[in-house]
């Protein structure tokens, strides 16, 4: 395992601290790094909710089909994390960062290749290749923000840098909404002829590629900034020469195991949530708005858990976070079930309220469940990332039973899913025991 040490202050202390979750008083400027990172892979990962109703129209898609694209975005988590925490052993945090940042340069580009065939698979292999970057950064990011400071203010800390993927997700949904759901056409692709379908359907899909083709500019533009300070953290490893390490016998730490399913449990909802919010907006019972409008209403959603980032960054050095966790779960089952039997403004407000208490939710899990993993955090990360895929499961499941029952009778699957993150909550108040084995 990676031990880290600022090399600025490499002459002054010892890395070992940084392995024992002693993390690094003073970084100011590696931590405006990693509040980078989040801010792109958060943005990117929230243009997935614009980029579905209009997959969902161009291919003539039900709900649980087109959440498909969730389901190819997220499932990355499952199968790339374990390899990027092994990717991290070896050459190091900043090295993988690059690595990751090319990745998803590489799932932007594919774009073009899905636009010329005018098939939807093609998009969602596209997603794949995108989401694998994405989880390598991610892999990179969480365990390092919170070594970089006080292991007391952990929650706090990573809460904060959450803020800044939260303020990525509320930007790129806006202007995602212009450029790409502003340009739905309104013709009916049942109607053409199948030459004609597919000239249509690339036809549209241009605005899509013009989009991750100005996304990818960009990050090969951070990645090389990252190469550049490849060496800023001087990693020292520890004796376990193990390509993967043994963080699947970290599951067997119950509390550990609790908090990577809640994970998986949380990501799942807020992505289920957040797929459908467009076209539950667009409901005559709810804000009949056209999609673009709709679009321009995600930011709402995802600004809501922003603002409650900043306001939980501070929260969380006065409660116990657990508290604090089981207190926003709770709102958000009242805020769905007020949604679901409501109509009108108050069904669409008090489901674009959810964001606000979502907040604080990833970075809490996280953070409790890693509590005293001590040198063995890069291996609690790829798990916790691993957990992730529930973005590719609940929204699937969510979509299908809109199919059959409505958007509304559907929430029902993301409100199951607070209840087991409030009982987490309640279990992981106290402090976590050491981390062994």
């Amino acid at each position: 395992m990676i031990q880290l040490m600022n090399v600025s202050q490499a002459n002054g202390r010892s890395a070992t601290g940084a392995a024992e979750g002693g993390g690094f008083a003073d970084a100011p400027d590696l931590r405006l790094f990693v509040f980078a990172l989040f801010f792109i892979f958060g943005g990117i990962t929230s243009l997935n909710d614009v980029v579905i109703p209009k997959l969902k129209g161009l291919f003539a898609l039900k709900y649980g089909e087109v959440m498909l694209v969730q389901s190819a975005f997220f499932v990355a988590y499952f199968i790339i994390s374990l390899p990027a925490a092994a990717v991290v052993r070896r050459i190091g945090y900043m090295r993988a960062a690059a690595v990751g940042l090319l990745l998803m340069t590489a799932g932007c580009l594919l774009f073009v290749p899905a636009s010329s065939s005018g098939i939807f698979a093609t998009f969602l292999a596209a997603l794949f290749v995108l989401a694998a970057g994405i989880t390598v950064v991610q892999v990179v990011a969480n365990p390092l923000i919170s070594m970089l400071g006080d292991p007391a203010t952990a929650h706090s800390r990573l809460t904060f840098a959450q803020a800044f993927n939260s303020l990525g997700t509320t930007i790129f949904p806006y202007v995602g909404s212009i450029l790409i759901l502003g340009s739905i056409s309104k013709v009916d692709p049942s109607q053409l002829a199948p030459a004609a379908l597919a000239a249509f359907r690339a036809q549209q899909t241009h605005v899509i590629v013009r989009t991750y083709l100005g996304l990818a500019a960009v990050l090969v533009l951070v990645a090389a900034v990252v190469w550049m300070r490849r060496n800023r953290l001087q990693e020292v490893r520890d004796e376990d020469h193990s390509i993967m390490g043994h963080p699947l016998a970290l599951l067997s730490q119950r509390r550990f195991g609790f908090g990577a399913l809640c994970i998986f449990l949380y990501v799942g909802a807020e992505v289920a949530i957040g797929s459908l919010m467009v076209n539950y907006l667009m409901q005559t019972t709810v804000l009949s708005l056209s999609p673009e409008d709709a679009g321009k209403h995600v930011p709402f959603y995802w600004g809501g858990a922003m603002v409650g980032r900043f306001i939980g960054a501070y929260l969380l050095r006065m409660f116990s976070p657990g508290k604090v966790l089981a207190c926003a779960a709770g709102a958000v089952i009242v805020l769905l079930l007020t949604s679901a039997n409501s109509t009108g403004p108050v069904a669409g407000w008090a489901l674009l309220a959810v964001g606000l208490f979502n907040s604080i939710m990833f970075p809490t899990i996280f953070s409790l469940a890693c509590e005293g993993l001590g040198p063995r955090a890069a291996e609690g990360s790829g798990i916790i990332c691993m957990a992730i895929v529930g973005g590719a499961v609940v929204p699937l499941l969510t979509g299908r039973i809109a199919d059959w029952t409505g958007l509304e009778f559907a929430l029902t699957v993301p409100a199951v899913c607070y209840a087991g993150i409030l009982s987490f909550g309640i279990y992981a108040r106290g402090p976590a025991p050491t981390a062994n084995g």
